[in-house]
């Protein structure tokens, strides 16, 4: 009788990308960022395992949306308390925290569940072109 084939029982050894968000449109850039985050297009892929990437995205305040998303997408958030809804637009949100928004977006694409949060926790987001990622010499992909 064989045995189950589990990628956990490899050593995996996962890659770290570098992705610039420069003048990328959203929604194509997070599904892409999330089948790399699941690690989708490897020979391996369970879904029940963690054998994605570490992902870096720079630039994100320089993301854009097509139509007129940049004023009509909205950004809802609760604090918890009576009173405490708070609704932003795109373009607030790109000018407050940039990050937010690829994060939410590619949070959205990911399960929700433990493994979903465990994956979350491997895609990094800045605003600039500075990272502390160096160390990790992360390979540039174009998407």
């Amino acid at each position: 009788m064989k045995d189950t084939f589990i990628p956990s029982q490899l050593n995996l050894k996962q890659q770290w990308y570098l992705i610039d968000a420069q003048n990328k449109c959203l929604g194509r850039l997070a599904t892409e960022v999330s089948t790399l985050l699941r690690g989708k297009k490897k020979a391996i892929f369970t879904p029940s395992q963690d054998v994605g990437d570490y992902i870096i995205i720079i630039n994100a305040n320089k993301i854009n949306v097509t139509g007129k998303k940049q004023n009509k997408k909205i950004y809802f958030r609760h604090s918890g308390r009576p009173g405490g809804k708070t609704i932003e637009t795109f373009e607030d949100l790109q000018l407050r925290i940039p990050e937010r928004i690829l994060e939410k977006a590619v949070r959205g694409m990911l399960p929700k569940n433990r493994l979903g949060r465990k994956l979350f926790t491997k895609l990094k987001v800045y605003k600039g072109q500075e990272h502390p990622h160096m160390s990790q010499k992360p390979q540039k992909i174009e998407l």
